[in-house]
C-alpha cells in the first residue's frame, strides 16, 4: 500500500513540476493519515560472505565438471549459470536488469551488444527506467569472456542469458519467419542459421536458476530460503559501506544520492556510531 501511494505521489509531483497541477494532493499529512504504518523491511536478505564464496566456488567447480562430462549439464549452461552468479555477486546488478520481464516490454534482458569488455561495463535498463552503465570488476569480466567463447553468439542482439524454454524458441522462429523449422533441425541451430535471437531468460527463470544452484551447492538458509538475486546487490553494498567506501557503494549500486545509500545501510551507521561513542568514553 505504501509503495503504491509513493508512486502516485511521485507522479503527482511530476504533474506539479510540469504545471499540470497547482499542488500535490498526496503530499499532505491528511493524505497519509489512513495509510498503514510503514515499518520498513526488517527481513531483507543479503548474501552472507561465506555463502557468497560457497556459491561462487560451486558454480566454478560445476563448469569444470561440465568440461569433464562428469555432470549432466551442458558446457554452455554451466558457463551461463556461473556468469549469472558472478555478475550478481560482483557487479551489483538487479535481476530485473539482467532478465526479461514478460509484463514489461522495455525489459527484454541484456544482450551481448550491451557488453563492453574493453571499458569494463555493461549497459542495463535501470530502475530509473533509463539506460545505465554498470561497472564490471575483473571476476565479472572474466566470467563473461569465458561464457562468450562458449556461447558464440551470432549477433550482438543475442541475449546473454537465453531461455531454455523450447516452446518460446519455436514461437520466436515462427513469428519472424512465418513458418516452422524443419522437424529434423534443432531449434537452437534453426534460430542461429537465420540469426533470430531467442527470448531471454525471464526473471522467474533467473530465480529458478538461483534456487537450484543454492540447493546443489549445499547452502542452507533459514525457512528453506535461497540466495535471491537482490540479496547479492545488498551484500556488495554492505561490504563496501562497512569498509568505509560509502561513495563507492553509492556508485556501484547507482543510487541517485548518498542519502539513499546511508539510509540503505543505517544498521552499519548505527554500529559505527556505537563504536565511536565507546572509543570516546574509553
Amino acid at each position: 500500500m505504501n509503495t503504491y501511494f509513493n508512486y502516485v505521489r511521485a507522479f503527482l509531483s511530476f504533474c506539479v513540476r510540469d504545471e499540470l497541477l497547482d499542488t500535490n494532493p498526496a503530499n499532505t499529512q491528511r493524505a497519509e493519515e489512513f495509510l498503514p504504518e510503514d515499518k520498513g523491511d526488517r527481513n531483507r536478505q543479503f548474501w552472507d560472505p561465506e555463502d557468497r564464496q560457497q556459491i561462487i566456488n560451486y558454480v566454478t567447480e560445476r563448469v569444470d565438471m561440465a568440461l569433464e562430462d562428469t555432470i549432466d549439464v551442458s558446457r554452455e549452461i554451466a558457463y551461463r549459470d556461473r556468469a549469472i552468479v558472478v555478475l550478481l555477486a560482483d557487479a551489483g546488478v538487479r535481476g530485473a536488469e539482467l532478465f526479461r520481464d514478460p509484463r514489461d516490454g522495455a525489459r527484454d534482458g541484456v544482450t551481448w551488444g550491451d557488453v563492453d569488455l574493453e571499458n569494463h561495463s555493461l549497459e542495463v535498463f535501470g530502475k530509473s527506467r533509463q539506460y545505465e552503465r554498470v561497472g564490471l570488476p575483473s571476476a565479472a569480466r572474466e566470467a563473461l569472456e569465458r561464457y562468450h567463447r562458449v556461447a558464440e553468439p551470432p549477433t550482438g542482439a543475442w541475449p546473454i542469458f537465453p531461455t531454455g524454454h523450447a516452446p518460446s524458441k519455436y514461437a520466436a522462429y515462427r513469428e519472424m519467419t512465418g513458418e516452422n523449422p524443419d522437424e529434423n533441425t534443432d531449434i537452437d541451430d534453426a534460430l542461429r542459421s537465420v540469426e533470430i535471437p531467442p527470448p531471454a531468460l525471464t526473471k522467474a527463470g533467473g530465480r529458478s536458476v538461483m534456487k537450484r544452484l543454492t540447493t546443489e551447492a549445499g547452502i542452507l538458509l533459514e525457512n528453506g530460503d535461497y540466495l535471491k538475486p537482490h540479496g547479492a546487490r545488498r551484500a556488495l553494498g554492505a561490504e563496501l559501506y562497512e569498509k568505509g567506501h560509502s561513495e563507492l557503494a553509492q556508485s556501484a549500486l547507482r543510487h541517485k544520492s548518498i542519502e539513499t545509500t546511508h539510509e540503505s545501510y543505517s544498521d552499519i551507521q548505527a554500529k559505527d556510531v556505537a563504536k565511536g561513542i565507546d572509543e570516546i568514553r574509553d
